[in-house]
């Protein structure tokens, strides 16, 4: 299939794992390095002769020190990652990535000041990285499969394919007026086309941000306009699930109230005819014009790549910056170490690229990797429970990474639908989002993966790029304990500290999660309001980032996320994460999905509300509650039993398959007349139902 044409188609920790990232600290380069000989596409990636000066400026001199010779063990690794982050990050920079020019410094970071910076002086381009540099070497690999909505119609873009799409896209881009640091927004589903406008983006050096296809006008409008985008690249329609979403006519409410788009790309996801207004740019047409062959802008590592928004419990979405080399360093090394990516691997990351879990495990850090990159479009239960695992089994995937929320609803429907499917091309099994409770975590572990998948439960956020924890890498044979998070990646170094800001030493201890030092994958910036990132990241305690999240420690050292701060109850002194009553409540096998709130109470200062989902077949849901009050009391204590326990039909999220708890709170604390930002709700009219449910549960305990 033509470049194209595909545009326009509308129909374990094991010790292998660690000696290959040993390989790649310990390796000298040899002249300018395997990895920076000069590509077809790219002229200018002649080495500069000063390899052996940016060696030396690692603190590695024209020879591997003993030490890092000697290195033989991960937690010799994770040691010299923390203790010498300039000689192991820039040594990864400089095997991993392909440079035009050397950085003469590898980090600059300063938290008082919200100040990051990487591999300052080096110059790069990204889609170089995602592209030419295997285009040369294997220009037939397969980038992408396209796991289209329609079962059975996957479509496969090799690498040459792939890069060809690319520089139409830039050169249709650059003829209407995008230049290097212009912003670009792109509201389209998961698709070929979609990672191609991400890349094209990043080979003239405009900035993109893509909204998720889903999100309303009015929520488009508000990032297209705080963002100043000069262009909108979009579908005329999206589909999903079996139903078609009319993306053209959302993006054209929106651009009603944004003055600075100058153009909307609009390219064919369906043969459906749309209206085409004075704005509109007919996508495929254009880049049939164009030439196959673009150069690629050089960039700086600390120009900006991309800007992702992402929504806060107040305030305005904030638009968190990434540039270019920390961030797709971090990507590629994390992917290939946390889900054991090995060459010739199909990798299955089912999210949406408009979140950041599709932008760096999608995207860039596959790419990057050359991997061949699964892009889902459709949806778990579509058009059957099955359809995850029949993906599997058609397209050989190797790793899979999704969300607990789709785990827990797939488990609700049972076992047949995962057993009816060969599934044993699995390797890795992965766990992203939000904390996955024990249930979910030994159906996936157990049922999906036959007890033989390496099983990994990621914690990371938009504003850390990439996986911060994890339970691989590791030691080889090294434990994996069921839904936790456990090891630090490689530099980073996380703290739980207390209410006073006091840092707190040892184990089996809980406080904010936070991280003392700087790594290449963090983000930069909230565009246009610096002061901002520094109050919501660097200032709650000085000296550290805050995460915003609650963690566990246990005697062992190994991390366990609670939730969000904002999700600790504090119930008659003692403090409690919501996550781990909801991990209770769902070990009932009647509840397949449960979200915890907190709300003021009288005497306890706080109590526990406890939305659950029961399965279709109860009968007496009375006797389910009662079993669950007891669950909670046997499994953590009686002051977290919750004090109302509401049976809904279902739960608020996000597209993205969040829990929108804050709406909860606000429906308990009847403060339902500010419901904030609600736009990123799958479906909005899932508060009258909750509302309504909350009304009759209200009632029935004034009348007992």
């Amino acid at each position: 299939m033509s470049a194209l044409s595909l545009c326009a188609s509308t129909s374990g920790g094991g010790r292998g794992l660690l000696r290959s990232l040993c390989w790649s600290l310990w390796e000298l380069p040899r002249g300018v390095g395997s990895r920076t000989l000069p590509l077809q596409q790219h002229s200018r990636l002649l080495g500069s002769g000063n390899w052996g000066l940016w060696a030396a400026r690692e603190g590695a001199g024209s020879a591997a020190p003993a030490v890092t010779r000697t290195l033989s063990t991960y937690a010799e690794l994770c040691e010299q990652a923390v203790r010498e982050p300039q000689v192991f990050w820039g040594r990864l920079a400089r095997d991993t990535l392909v440079w035009d020019t050397p950085y003469h410094t590898v980090k600059d970071c300063d938290f008082s000041q919200g100040k990051i910076s990487w591999f300052l002086g080096g110059q790069l381009n990204v889609s170089v990285n995602c592209l030419d540099q295997h285009v040369q070497k294997s220009p037939d690999r397969v980038a992408l499969i396209w796991e289209r909505d329609e079962p059975g119609t996957e479509v496969k873009i090799t690498y040459r394919e792939l890069l060809e799409t690319t520089c139409r896209l830039a050169n249709t881009l650059k003829k209407h007026g995008v230049r290097r640091g212009d912003r670009v927004a792109i509201y389209m589903p998961v698709s070929p086309l979609a990672a191609a406008a991400m890349l094209a983006c990043a080979r003239i050096g405009a900035v993109h941000t893509v909204v998720f296809a889903g999100f309303s006008a009015e929520s488009l409008a508000g990032r297209i306009n705080d963002a100043k985008c000069k262009v909108v690249i979009t579908y005329n329609q999206g589909v999903r699930g079996g139903r078609i979403i009319e993306l053209k006519k959302i993006v054209d409410e929106a651009v009603k109230n944004c003055p600075t788009v100058k153009h909307v790309l609009v390219a064919q996801r369906t043969d459906n005819k749309i209206h085409m207004g004075k704005l509109d740019v007919p996508l495929e047409e254009e880049m049939a014009k164009e030439n196959p062959v673009c150069a690629p802008e050089i960039m700086d590592s600390e120009d900006v790549l991309f800007m992702l928004y992402t929504s806060g419990s107040t305030g305005k979405p904030k638009g968190l910056v990434h540039t270019q080399a920390g961030y797709l360093l971090y990507a590629a090394v994390t992917h290939k170490h946390v889900f054991d990516f090995r060459q010739g691997d199909v990798f299955g990351c089912v999210a949406d690229i408009g979140w950041i879990t599709g932008h760096s495990y999608v995207v860039y850090g596959p790419l990057c990797n050359g991997a061949t990159s699964v892009l889902f479009e459709s949806t778990p239960v579509y058009p059957n429970a099955g359809r995850y695992w029949e993906t599997v089994e058609r397209l050989k995937i190797n790793q899979f990474y999704g969300a607990p929320t789709a785990v827990r609803v797939l488990l609700n429907y049972g076992d047949v639908w995962v057993k009816k499917y060969d599934r044993s091309s699995l390797r890795t099994l992965g766990s992203v989002g939000e904390p996955i409770n024990q249930e979910a975590w030994e159906w996936l572990y157990k049922v999906v993966g036959d007890s033989k998948c390496t099983l990994v439960d990621t914690w990371w956020q938009t504003e850390t790029g990439g996986i911060c924890i994890a339970p691989r890498p590791s030691e080889e044979g090294a434990k994996i304990i069921p839904g936790m998070a456990m090891r630090p990646f490689f530099g980073i170094t996380p703290v739980l500290i207390d209410e006073k800001g006091k840092v707190i030493e040892g184990g089996d201890v809980s406080g904010a999660l936070c991280i003392s030092q700087a790594w290449p994958g963090m983000a930069r910036t909230i565009y246009g309001d610096h002061q901002r990132f520094i109050d919501a990241y660097f200032k709650v305690y000085p000296g550290h980032y805050f995460s915003g999240d609650g963690a566990y420690r246990t005697e062992d050292g190994y991390y366990q996320i609670t939730g969000r701060m904002d999700d600790v109850i504090n119930i008659s002194g003692h403090r409690l994460g919501t996550a781990e009553i909801e991990d209770a409540l769902a070990n009932h096998p009647a509840v397949p999905e449960t979200a915890v709130i907190g709300y003021p109470h009288d005497i306890k200062g706080e109590a526990a509300c406890a939305f659950i989902v029961l399965k279709d077949d109860i009968d007496n849901p009375d006797i389910i509650l009662k079993e669950l009050k007891s669950i909670v009391a046997t499994k953590i204590a009686k002051y977290a039993v919750p004090d109302q326990i509401l049976v809904v039909k279902r739960l608020p999220k996000t597209r993205s398959g969040k829990v929108m708890r804050r709406l909860l709170r606000k429906i308990v604390t009847d403060s339902t007349q500010d419901m904030g930002d609600i736009t990123t709700l799958e479906d909005p009219s899932v508060i009258s139902e909750i509302l309504k449910a909350y009304q009759k549960h209200k009632d029935k305990l004034s009348a007992s």
